[in-house]
């Protein structure tokens, strides 16, 4: 495999806490319960809830529905959710101890060390899109991993959609095999 590091940015998971539609979080009382959140209806339908350690932001939705951002690694990011969720549980003692966290994105960083000529790229790599006009980066997609990489002329390479991180190292080292077949890039 192409010898490339990666670097985890932020990870987004997702909770469910209740399986019923029935079932609500009565946000104008959870909100000041919380310390360091944010909450106003008419700019957001949920509590943005910020934690100092592990540094994120949880988004607290009436559904029961949470979104934690921020995290760089899953283990921050599943301590943050449990956090969270134990904190609305001293409010409503009825959020029940099992719910499902799943990993929804992970977003990481790479450097391929060689500048690419993003015009060559576009017109011999396939499932890519380039308008300079609009972005500086191409947009290329990978189905296996099935992850998308916004390349850019300096090297430097974005990777989102991932749902671990060996998966985002995975299409950023099959990207620079590709890249280096086609004799886009030089080893």
């Amino acid at each position: 495999m192409a010898d490339v590091e990666i670097k985890v940015e932020n990870i987004v998971a997702s909770a469910t806490l209740f399986d019923s539609k029935d079932r609500k979080l009565e946000l104008p009382k959870v909100a000041p319960a919380l310390e360091n959140v944010e909450y106003n209806l008419e700019q957001f339908p949920g509590l943005v809830f910020k934690l100092k350690e592990p540094k994120t932001a949880a988004l607290i939705f009436g559904s029961g529905k949470l979104v934690c951002t921020g995290a760089k690694c899953i283990e921050d990011s599943l301590k943050a959710i449990h956090m969270t969720v134990d904190r609305i549980r001293e409010l409503d003692p009825e959020i029940p101890e099992d719910y499902d966290i799943k990993i929804q994105n992970i977003v990481a960083s790479a450097n391929l060390g060689k500048v690419l000529n993003l015009e060559a790229v576009a017109l011999d790599l396939e499932n890519t899109e380039y308008e300079p006009e609009q972005f500086p980066g191409l947009v290329y997609r990978l189905s296996d991993p099935k992850v998308v990489l916004l390349l850019f002329g300096s090297g430097k390479v974005v990777c989102t959609g991932a749902k671990t991180a060996d998966q985002a190292l995975l299409g950023v080292q099959k990207t620079k095999e590709r890249l280096t077949e086609l004799y886009l890039i030089e080893e």
